[in-house]
């Protein structure tokens, strides 16, 4: 294992400004408590161009790595891994977003009672197991993939105390997102979803390609030193593109939300382009929605935001 020196441990952790004031990485990520409990990440911890403890986030491995060692040391998840290629979330903001919902549906502590759809949960299933390790919730996470769903039962495997608290359900039809998942008599307290934001593979491709050169001039260089753009920040299928893009997804998501707009309390979803805002709020309120909410999300440089809606 790499040591991490104590010397350099004063310069690991730069504040995240502006994740919410429950999220446990708001003072960044402390890399020498980090290795210590997951030494797999040590080879990949080395200082960047500013002298601070960081891993290269344009490696997958690294990323994936250092998902395990966050999911393990903060949320007492064990075994996280993800099939090659699948979406790589970044756990700080997929953490903000679970602290934002309990605050929206006003269970902002621990809840077993609380209940949980997370549409799409693809091979990572992120916020089902940060809702269940983080407020005891009830989970449900529904994917048409399922080789991504047989690897979210291999961590539920790997960590009994989930069973219980963590289900899976298959989507079978293609163009439904609630039907098919959503039970005759259940009901919901919040759905979340992490939609696939571009419209087709090449999208995808240049969006990857925009992150990777984002990410070199954070280190001084012009450009990524790369021959030809490849999903770094993974992404299978369903996971990144669908026809329509997002704007399209948001479209069928409100719609069919609105089918069962007395089973989930409140329906959200990430919209990643602020354009689709705007057309996505317009038809919350066409269906009668009594309440729209745009919650904004920060980490550092980055802004991200939810919408979420309620027909009750």
């Amino acid at each position: 294992m790499n040591t991490l020196h104590r010397s350099e441990e004063s310069r690991a952790r730069p504040v995240h400004k502006s994740l919410h004031p429950k999220n446990l990485h708001n003072q960044g990520y402390d890399f020498p408590a980090l290795v210590k409990s997951h030494p797999a990440l040590a080879p990949h911890v080395k200082p960047n161009a500013h002298g601070r403890l960081s891993i290269d986030f344009a490696d997958p491995l690294a990323v994936k790595t250092l998902n395990a060692a966050l999911l393990n040391r903060y949320y007492n998840i064990v075994d996280w891994d993800i099939p090659e290629g699948a979406l790589c979330p970044p756990i700080p903001g997929r953490a903000d977003y679970i602290h934002y919902m309990a605050d929206l549906i006003g269970f902002g502590h621990e809840q077993p009672s609380v209940k949980l759809l997370d549409i799409g949960t693809g091979a990572n299933g992120i916020y089902p197991l940060l809702a269940c390790q983080i407020y005891g919730w009830q989970c449900v996470g529904s994917d048409i993939n399922t080789q991504s769903l047989e690897n979210v039962a291999t961590i539920i495997t790997n960590n009994p105390p989930l069973k219980d608290r963590f289900t899976l359900r298959t989507q079978h039809d293609k163009n439904h997102i609630f039907e098919g998942i959503i039970q005759a008599g259940e009901f919901f307290d919040v759905s979340v979803c992490n939609p696939p934001f571009h419209a087709s593979l090449d999208e995808a491709l240049k969006g990857s390609q925009l992150k990777l050169n984002n990410l070199a001039r954070s280190r001084g260089e012009q450009k990524a030193n790369t021959k030809s753009p490849t999903l770094n920040f993974g992404g299978r299928g369903a996971e990144l593109w669908c026809k329509g893009g997002e704007q399209l997804f948001l479209k069928k998501l409100i719609r069919e939300s609105h089918v069962y707009s007395t089973q989930c309390l409140w329906f959200s979803s990430l919209v990643s382009k602020t354009d689709n805002v705007k057309p996505a709020k317009k038809l919350i309120r066409k269906l009668g929605a009594v309440d729209c909410r745009e919650i904004e999300m920060k980490q550092g440089n980055k802004v991200t935001r939810i919408l979420a809606w309620t027909f009750i």
